[in-house]
């Protein structure tokens, strides 16, 4: 996959390695980094080792949920966009919130998608499928470095 990294945000093991194994049946799964909180997600985009060479890949898209321990998804999403070297970051909200108020809340605060987790062991994995395909195949990103 070109080596195209993505974040996954998300602290329920059962949607982890539901995602990992979805992502993995196409060929995404080996590039993908997991983090279980919003301090993490953020220490991971954010953190002081951030503009050192060869430390970690910037994603190409991060999986954010929003129900997180530490730092929930939205306050993650709001410190993303206000970064200049991530505002322009593709995320996606994959979360089983199907709440008006978090919905609006998301794109209000810049995600560029929003999938309610499906139930259906089956349809989430489709999903991820589906996501990981459109956002690091068809998808044109912003040029590297571009502000």
């Amino acid at each position: 996959m070109n080596g195209k990294v993505v974040l996954l945000v998300e602290d329920n093991a059962s949607d982890e390695a539901l995602a990992l194994r979805a992502l993995r049946k196409t060929n995404i799964g080996d590039n993908v980094v997991v983090v279980r909180d919003g301090a993490e997600a953020l220490d991971y985009l954010l953190g002081p080792d951030r503009d050192l060479p060869d430390v970690r890949a910037m994603p190409h898209l991060v999986l954010l949920d929003l129900n997180l321990p530490k730092i929930d998804g939205l306050e993650v999403l709001r410190r993303i966009r206000a970064d200049e070297r991530t505002k322009l970051l593709p995320v996606v909200i994959l979360t089983s919130s199907g709440e008006e108020r978090d919905i609006v809340s998301s794109y209000a605060l810049g995600a560029n998608s929003y999938v309610r987790k499906p139930v259906d062991f089956v349809q989430f994995a489709d999903a991820v499928r589906q996501l990981g395909l459109y956002w690091l195949i068809i998808n044109e990103p912003p040029p590297v470095g571009w502000h």
